[in-house]
């Protein structure tokens, strides 16, 4: 860069686009509706995230996927601060999946870069030894029976395992790499 030229981080070079990744994109399930954003902010303006964040914006999201910035998505760690509550899909005038957008672009950068949060690997390490998303320690089970509640429902497994090989997701766990936050 000469010293006449100044950095722009958020400026755009066309050699980051990817013309055909949106209609890759468009070709997965929960990213089929991506087409039909057409920028009118109610997503970013009534999900709970960016109400707190300004890292994560659901509408930038979408128009980064739409300008094929694959790239930039996929080494983007806001991506996962996505909480799933669907509030983004709820509101759309057009019926974009957001939060399916985000799963498959989270998916991607799982696939492709091999990264994910360490919370997250944490949470389906817990699945895969315990049935639940928490493990659940034995005084809490206990406390449940003082108090008269029924036990917790048992999990199979088996089928949970099962089911991460069969879906991959054991050898991914195992090869994934993770990261602790979110870049600032």
């Amino acid at each position: 860069m000469s010293e006449t030229q100044e950095y722009v981080p958020n400026v755009i070079k066309a050699e980051e686009m990817n013309p055909k990744f949106k209609y890759e994109m468009s070709k997965m399930h929960g990213a089929e509706k991506l087409m039909l954003c057409f920028q009118c902010g109610t997503c970013t303006a009534d999900c709970p995230i960016s109400r707190f964040s300004d890292l994560y914006r659901p509408r930038k999201i979408a128009r980064m996927v739409q300008f094929g910035l694959k790239d930039r998505l996929l080494s983007d760690d806001a991506l996962w601060l996505c909480s799933t509550c669907f509030t983004c899909v709820d509101h759309c005038p057009q019926g974009v999946e957001i939060a399916g957008i985000v799963r498959v672009l989270r998916n991607l950068t799982i696939k492709e870069r091999g990264v994910m949060p360490l919370v997250f690997k944490e949470l389906a390490s817990n699945i895969l030894k315990a049935g639940f998303v928490y493990e659940i320690p034995e005084s809490r089970r206990k406390k449940r029976t003082e108090q008269g509640l029924p036990p917790l429902p048992k999990t199979n497994l088996e089928d949970v395992a099962k089911i991460f090989e069969v879906t991959g997701s054991s050898k991914m766990l195992e090869n994934v790499k993770t990261f602790e936050k979110v870049k600032s």
